[in-house]
């Protein structure tokens, strides 16, 4: 019988989707405020993988992604969710969102994305918000390879880059305490 074990300490990141740089700035700075120090920020890159956000959040759109310094324990990915809707509902403007903040962690093994919705390959959590683990590391191939389910965005080569990097900067904060 194996014995339960506390789970280790993971990189949260959360993905921001946007069409208006100040909204980034804003939402940038309550998320610092709620999470700590930025360990890494992805420049801005175009995103059009779906027209879903754009009649919302207006078009062009962008993704940046932020890693944060401090460490989560993976089972208050649902709380950094619901922190992360109460951040887009207080910026929205008349009932529609200004920025899609998706909270996740990064571990040596695997990518996890916080959702309110459910699927087949999502468990629940807790307090409406379920986990689906989008990208799994090859140790063999050392890249991520997506699961059946995964967004096109994430399955896309600059997604994989910005992990890998993010891992590697994981494993180095690791090290070094």
């Amino acid at each position: 019988m194996g014995k339960p074990r506390s789970p280790e300490n993971t990189f949260l990141f959360v993905g921001a989707l946007y069409s208006n740089q100040e909204h980034y700035l804003k939402a940038y700075r309550l998320l610092k405020d709620s999470f700590g120090e930025v360990a890494m920020e992805t420049p801005p890159f175009r995103w059009d993988f779906s027209d879903h956000y754009k009649q919302e959040m207006g078009e062009p759109l962008y993704r940046r992604f932020l890693f944060f310094r401090d460490f989560i324990r993976p089972d208050i990915l649902s709380d950094i969710k619901l922190a992360t809707n109460d951040i887009e509902r207080d910026m929205s403007i008349d009932g529609k969102r200004c920025i899609n903040l998706d909270p996740g962690y990064l571990t040596l093994a695997k990518i996890v994305l916080a959702s309110t919705k459910d699927y087949s390959h999502r468990i629940y959590l807790k307090d409406g918000i379920h986990a689906e683990v989008t990208l799994i590391y090859s140790k063999e191939t050392k890249e991520y390879l997506p699961n059946i389910n995964t967004y096109n965005d994430y399955k896309d080569v600059r997604h994989k880059k910005i992990f890998l990097l993010a891992r590697e900067l994981f494993q180095m904060m690791q090290r070094s305490g």
